[in-house]
């Protein structure tokens, strides 16, 4: 072994020794580095048991997309629908529920419930819920020839045969229906009758008093303030007052069935504001009520236009109901259509 061979290992050997001692010394006097600040990431995670926290466990979530009018004659309607499918399949695969809130259809014709079928068979969704519109019921409107004939109306139609199309796609034997959903209470409300069934209820959504009754029932099963998410199509009237054309019809009635009831929220479409104008939000006694925007058609108001489609996504928490207005052909957040509600406890 050369003499600088040696001297290097030596060195080394020495390095090694007085390592270990020096390791030793800082053991035996308390001498322990200082720890490593946190790594981003673990920062971020704090951050979200903190939400999480707030929030609860998030137990439900879904998207409301009102007045579809899927149209033979507008395929305007039929594009807003596609662009809004290709945004909720991105933005969550795994949602609960997709419903349809009213107004599904122009005129209620079998082509058109057809056609919004072969659009909606052609995604990959949760399941499909509805309720009526007034629109559906208008194939009483509807010539044999096609035609628009209001001076002959029915047009040898019927309202019956226009729930019994709705029922038949939906696969609903009433044209109301329920479910429960991870504790959460999905309940659809549609109008019962239109003008040639009845006369006086215009353009209003009319409940018979076996839905009501219905109603009431399915709210008994409700013990310890489960959140009801309740979808109608025609909005609220007044507190205090029932509604005419174009509100909900026997109002007092349906807010005396759900007065007991805490964490009911109502969701109405119908009057195609989009998120940018009046109030989407209020409260009604113990009803927390939003008013859906819409797909098919849109009112105009900038930054708005009717090329435009919105509607909702909704997330319940253990804690919280989270809703927010969603532009689907541009796929964004709209800032002024956000509400977080806190979910009331059984202390209040």
């Amino acid at each position: 072994m050369s003499r600088r061979h040696f001297l290097k290992m030596l060195f080394s050997v020495f390095i090694l020794v007085f390592g270990g001692f020096w390791s030793f010394l800082r053991r035996l006097f308390g001498m322990t580095e200082e720890p490593e600040p946190d790594e981003p990431d673990q920062v971020v995670a704090a951050g979200e048991r903190t939400e999480q926290e707030r929030t609860g466990q998030l137990l439900f979530s879904m998207f409301l997309l009102s007045d579809l009018h899927i149209s033979l004659y507008d395929t305007t309607t039929s594009d807003k629908l596609k662009a809004t499918l290709d945004d909720i399949t991105q933005l969550n695969p795994n949602a609960d529920a997709v419903v349809m809130g009213g107004d599904l259809t122009d005129y209620g014709r079998e082509g058109e419930y057809k056609l919004l079928w072969s659009l909606l068979d052609s995604y990959d969704l949760p399941k499909l819920h509805a309720n009526m519109g007034n629109h559906d019921y208008y194939d009483i409107w509807i010539n044999d020839k096609g035609g628009f004939a209001t001076d002959t109306m029915p047009n040898g139609k019927t309202d019956a045969q226009s729930r019994e199309r709705f029922q038949q796609y939906m696969n609903y034997d009433k044209p109301y229906a329920d479910e429960w959903i991870n504790g959460i209470h999905l309940i659809m409300l549609s109008q019962e009758a239109y003008l040639q069934e009845r006369e006086e209820v215009g353009e209003g959504a009319w409940y018979s008093d076996e839905q009501l009754n219905w109603l009431q029932n399915k709210m008994a099963e409700h013990t310890d303030g489960e959140p009801a998410l309740i979808m109608i199509h025609q909005p609220l009237p007044a507190v205090g007052s029932d509604g005419g054309t174009h509100r909900l019809i026997r109002a007092n009635e349906f807010r005396e069935i759900l007065k007991p009831y805490r964490n009911v929220f109502v969701f109405s479409g119908h009057t195609h504001r989009d998120f940018y104008t009046d109030n989407h939000y209020a409260t009604q006694e113990n009803i927390h009520w939003f008013s859906n925007s819409a797909v098919g058609r849109l009112r105009p108001s900038a930054p708005s236009t009717d090329s435009h489609a919105q509607g909702m996504y909704i997330q319940v928490y253990e804690k919280e109901i989270h809703v927010r207005g969603r532009e689907f052909t541009t796929r964004q957040w709209i800032d002024v259509a956000e509400w977080r509600v806190p979910m009331e406890s059984a202390s209040k």
